[in-house]
């Protein structure tokens, strides 16, 4: 099975040296370290492992698994083993989604070189794959796994414990016939190019064929006009339609007399509909394509809650990583608990619990480098501050001397601004939030700091200006006589520029003390509650100042909130544990997946409005209410909830919801199709009525169906109404972890129309 990817790989010496194996430390912790022996299969595209040369081995990763690796000093639990194994000899493997790093450690820095070079080359074969590419890979890594013996090629047993593998329930006749089918050389077993034969006749699409005929004259081809004829009644692609049609021709008709002839076969109609012009998502909502000028008040922003931690709140780790993936992720908004740690270094953890402790330089450090590797657009870094005086100005130190150019510390211009500057007047700066001595106005008045002389005063304004997350009150020593200066110093209170902390008590006191650049923090208790008390203030108030909603102390599991109420209302930074998966996860990647990924999207107009009289939970006209019909059609190469259970085949149902203001919050499902998780077949309609699509977010889950328990997750894929295309369109299913599960995906048939004609309320 090789032989699919083999021309198409990379040609190198590391990748030879890396087939005949390496015997490594395999380190996860400062007690355990074990001796693996790791070898890349022949393949190219799998590495497996074992207890020592010649033994036993078993599947370590795919490729595809693999986001990126690092040098050994780039890993924490490295560095603390630094005098145990030389840093040079390490290096770290880090997967896609929340599956932990790989930390291994090589008998000679020549042999991590070539595991470090050999693995990121790769990573990149990998990233630049096409469709058939990807699906060549696919094929050969199941043929690996139904290939029991590693011999290269397939009996009809193997061939029989492969299609249960793969989720399908077929007749016994019927595959024998199909297997007979693809041995070419009649050889009793399928080998490479066989098997893919094989492959094929499993994956007839019949309501792909019917839907190429139906626009088709002669059921061989579709000519330029019966695509355009498709594209514009089917895909409502509009005037675009003619010059459509050609660019994708193009790019998907696989034969050159096709292209010439501008044709498109039934392999390229169905190339088409797999590929990114014919997904459920808008190519063109994949770029930046908002207005990046507007003040930071009027966008979401991607925001994370306690971004230290990788587990729970009590007694979790606590570690860089929390903040590398989240930066990754497209978040822009992280938070950093600082208190007095050991030999006057600043520590970062959950206080008064059993969180580990990472030092403060270290978080500023994984910052400046990660922060704008995925966006370009500002960083908020939320500073949660519980040192004393002395480990202040360390703080204030490692921020200014580790993030540089990259630290906002004063106002872009020097002068006192009217607004909030945009995310494209902020790009590639670093800005904290925290708590202020003075008023921007003072700041930028005064020519030098004023000397240390008057701590009460200043400790009672700033008394008056404490937030009310609940860990933010700084410890305070218990003898008053001994206290001399101010609890928060003057070089800290400095770096403060646009995002001055403030205790929120009413709408009306905001309106009439605090000024545009003082944002607030509410639990999610309070949110909710102002919501439902006073929704309209709550939008109003979100016109002209920042908002920070954080989870409720007794998520000690680390879930979260639903954060859709809160983005109803205007709510910029909606802060959620991003080390947990799950519906609410899915809803945050969903609404920031648009927009290049940039952690910025721009709000509604009707939530930007100062004059707006949107209210959450009333909303009215004059919105354009819309009909959303979903027929769900089909799936295709579905995955086993538990891959250990061979005989166990998925009986699917697809799950559609609607997130948005609650009139709009819905769901429905159609009926499960019974032991078939490789070609399931729907064919059934689903209808929404939506009041306020601007603020819909739509998810499509796949579960498999249990009449005993609740019924398993097996994929979805989540998306804002405003980058949904109406047609016929695929949906590439993502795991919990929000990773491609290709080839997985659910084929539908999208359509809306204005009002909510024939809707049942």
């Amino acid at each position: 099975m090789a032989s699919l990817l083999q021309g198409r790989l990379p040609v190198n010496q590391d990748l030879l040296l890396m087939q005949k194996g390496t015997l490594m430390r395999k380190v996860r912790s400062k007690s355990w370290k074990k001796l693996r022996y790791f070898r890349l299969q022949d393949d190219g595209m799998t590495v497996w492992h074992a207890r020592q040369a010649g033994g036993r081995a078993k599947p370590s990763f795919s490729i595809s698994d693999v986001d990126t690796v690092r040098e050994g000093h780039e890993s924490e639990l490295l560095r603390n083993l630094a005098e145990e194994f030389p840093l040079e000899q390490g290096f770290t493997i880090v997967f896609h989604g929340r599956r932990s790093n790989l930390d291994l450690v090589a008998n000679s820095v020549e042999e991590a070189q070539i595991w470090m070079q050999g693995l990121q080359l790769l990573v990149d074969f990998v990233t630049s794959m096409d469709q058939q590419e990807r699906l060549d890979q696919w094929l050969s890594d199941w043929f690996q796994h139904g290939d029991k013996n590693q011999d290269g090629r397939m009996t009809f047993g193997e061939v029989q414990r492969l299609l249960h593998l793969m989720n399908v329930e077929m007749d016994q006749d019927h595959a024998f016939q199909l297997f007979q089918r693809a041995d070419a050389s009649q050889s009793g077993t399928l080998e490479g190019e066989e098997f893919v034969e094989f492959y094929k006749s499993l994956t007839q699409r019949p309501e792909v064929q019917e839907l190429f005929e139906k626009f088709s004259s002669d059921g061989q081809k579709l000519t330029l006009l019966e695509f355009v004829d498709f594209l514009q009644e089917e895909q409502k692609e509009g005037e675009r339609a003619s010059d459509l049609a050609l660019e994708l021709i193009d790019c998907y008709e696989p034969s050159d007399s096709g292209k010439l002839r501008h044709v498109l076969s039934m392999d390229g109609f169905l190339s088409y509909l797999y590929s990114k012009d014919g997904d459920i998502f808008n190519p063109t909502c994949l770029p930046i394509y908002q207005d990046m000028t507007q003040p930071l008040n009027q966008y979401y922003i991607s925001s994370s809650h306690n971004t230290y931690l990788v587990g729970d709140q009590l007694c979790g780790q606590s570690s860089v990583e929390g903040y590398i993936r989240a930066l990754k992720r497209g978040c822009r908004c992280v938070e950093v608990d600082v208190w007095d740690g050991p030999s006057g270094e600043p520590i970062v953890y959950h206080g008064h619990t059993l969180t580990s402790r990472i030092p403060f330089k270290d978080v500023v450090a994984a910052i400046g480098q990660y922060a704008f590797q995925t966006s370009d657009y500002p960083v908020i870094l939320s500073l949660e501050n519980h040192c004393s005086w002395e480990q202040q100005e360390i703080i204030a130190r490692h921020l200014t001397e580790i993030l540089g150019n990259q630290l906002l510390s004063t106002t872009l211009d020097g002068h006192l601004p009217t607004q909030l500057p945009s995310p494209e007047e902020l790009r590639r700066k670093i800005l904290v939030k925290g708590k202020k001595l003075k008023t921007l106005e003072e700041d930028l008045e005064e020519e030098e700091e004023e000397p240390e002389s008057e701590p009460e005063e200043a400790e009672l304004q700033l008394e008056a200006q404490m937030e009310s997350e609940p860990q933010e009150l700084s410890p305070r020593s218990k003898d008053k006589k001994k206290k001399s200066k101010p609890i928060l110093c003057p070089s800290l209170s400095a770096l403060v520029v646009y995002l001055k902390a403030v205790t929120f008590y009413s709408f009306t006191h905001s309106r009439e003390h605090y000024r545009f650049y003082e944002t607030s923090s509410f639990s999610e208790a309070k949110a909710k509650s102002l919501i439902k008390e006073a929704g309209n203030e709550f939008v109003l108030h979100n016109t002209w100042q920042l908002s920070r909603v954080y989870p409720s102390g007794l998520r000690t599991d680390s879930s979260n909130y639903n954060p859709q109420e809160f983005w109803n209302a205007g709510c910029q930074m909606v802060a959620l544990n991003m080390q947990t998966a799950g519906l609410e996860m899915d809803l945050c990647d969903g609404l920031f997946r648009q927009n290049a990924g940039s952690g910025y999207v721009l709000k509604p107009d009707f939530l930007r409005d100062a004059q707006s009289s949107f209210h959450p939970e009333r909303p009215i006209s004059p919105f354009k209410a819309q009909t959303l019909l979903i027929q769900v059609i089909s799936g295709q190469q579905l995955p086993k909830v538990d891959k250990t259970k061979e005989e166990s085949i998925v009986d699917p149902l697809v799950r559609v919801e609607i997130f948005g203001v609650r009139p709009d919050t819905s769901r429905q499902e159609t009926s499960y199709v019974e032991n078939n998780g490789f070609n399931p077949y729907w064919g059934q309609t689903l209808c929404f009525r939506v009041l306020v699509p601007e603020l819909a977010l739509l998810r499509f889950v796949v579960k498999d169906y249990d009449w005993k328990s609740r019924n398993d997750f097996i994929g979805q894929y989540t998306l804002p109404w405003n980058c949904m295309q109406q047609g016929y369109r695929h949906i590439h299913l993502l795991s919990k972890d929000g990773i491609s599960l290709h080839p997985a995906s659910i084929f539908v048939h999208i359509c809306t129309r204005e009002g909510l004609e024939g809707v049942e309320s």
